[in-house]
């Protein structure tokens, strides 16, 4: 196995008695990638802060999604997503360390999603949205556009 996808809604618990094991994973090269909020410490260097969730930020008047792509050039940007692709609401942010490239940042610099390679090869892929939750609700399709090139940037993007 070569990814470990965690998903957005897990028993904060349960992720915990786990987060060693998973670790190593990304240790010994694999990928982990971190959907949605994650108020727990488990993440190397994750630095999680909680901000308040507006959820219809779209419906007011000049609506600023308040994201911007941090780093354009990217692959998974050049060949898979773009901003409008990863833009509904936000869960808070990360203050990821300086060895982390930041992909999706708040107006302030703060982190919605960054990649942080480790030695051996693994890597971090972490992010507040939570696509895999909204994922076939039908109201918010940029949630499939981001699975949709998401998924193929994992498998062929590095």
């Amino acid at each position: 196995m070569d990814v470990l996808i965690v998903p957005s809604q897990l028993n904060g618990d349960l992720l915990i008695k786990s987060a060693l094991k998973i670790r190593q994973f990304a240790n010994n090269g694999g990928t982990v990638v971190a959907f949605g909020p994650q108020p727990w410490e488990w993440i190397p260097n994750q630095n999680w802060e909680q901000r308040e969730t507006n959820f219809w930020w779209w419906l007011e008047k000049d609506a600023k999604s308040g994201l911007v792509l941090a780093a354009p050039e990217h692959p998974l940007f050049k060949n898979y997503l773009t901003l409008a692709d990863c833009t509904w609401h936000q869960h808070g942010v990360f203050w990821p360390s300086e060895n982390a490239e930041i992909l999706v940042a708040s107006e302030d610099g703060a982190a919605f999603m960054y990649e942080e390679k480790v030695e051996n090869g693994g890597r971090w892929i972490v992010t507040t949205l939570d696509p895999d939750y909204h994922f076939g609700s039908y109201f918010m399709p940029a949630t499939e556009r981001f699975l949709e090139g998401f998924f193929p940037y994992l498998a062929f993007g590095k």
